[in-house]
């Protein structure tokens, strides 16, 4: 039997990476509980003070096919390289200039968001189509793919 999974991320701003990662995949952010307009009332009336608000956040996919993206707030900062990361289909269906280009191009968007470009991979057929890699807000690598 397949299993649903769940994405976590460590980070100091939940909220912001939330919202970084919301608009790279087109996710949104999880409603609240029913009976309640935004999360600041649900938090409120769960008794979360002000200061612990931005402790965690979670994004779905809007079709409800992709996993969910679970942020939550952690004392340390990032130490050292992602051992698992995610590939950010960007160019799906295209290959060779065309497929750079479109890479290219996403990235700049990104950091316009606060990404930073890492590495350019090139085209090396037959197996390897290029990509960019790329961290987020945080430091946490992916990759264009």
């Amino acid at each position: 039997m397949a299993r649903d999974v769940q994405i976590t991320f460590d980070c100091a701003d939940p909220a912001g990476l939330a919202a970084f990662w919301a608009d790279l995949l087109g996710y949104r952010l999880q409603a609240p509980p029913g009976g309640f307009e935004t999360w600041d009332q649900a938090l409120a009336a769960m008794g979360v003070p002000p200061e612990g608000r931005n402790d965690a956040s979670a994004l779905v996919d809007p079709e409800g096919s992709g996993p969910r993206l679970f942020f939550q707030r952690v004392p340390e900062g990032k130490q050292t390289k992602n051992r698992v990361h995610l590939d950010v289909r960007a160019a799906p269906g295209l290959a060779g200039d065309a497929r750079m280009a479109a890479l290219e191009a996403e990235a700049e968007r990104l950091v316009s968001r606060g990404a930073t470009r890492l590495s350019r991979h090139e085209p090396d057929p037959p197996l390897g189509t290029g990509h960019i890699v790329m961290a987020d807000p945080e430091g946490n690598e992916f990759c264009l793919d």
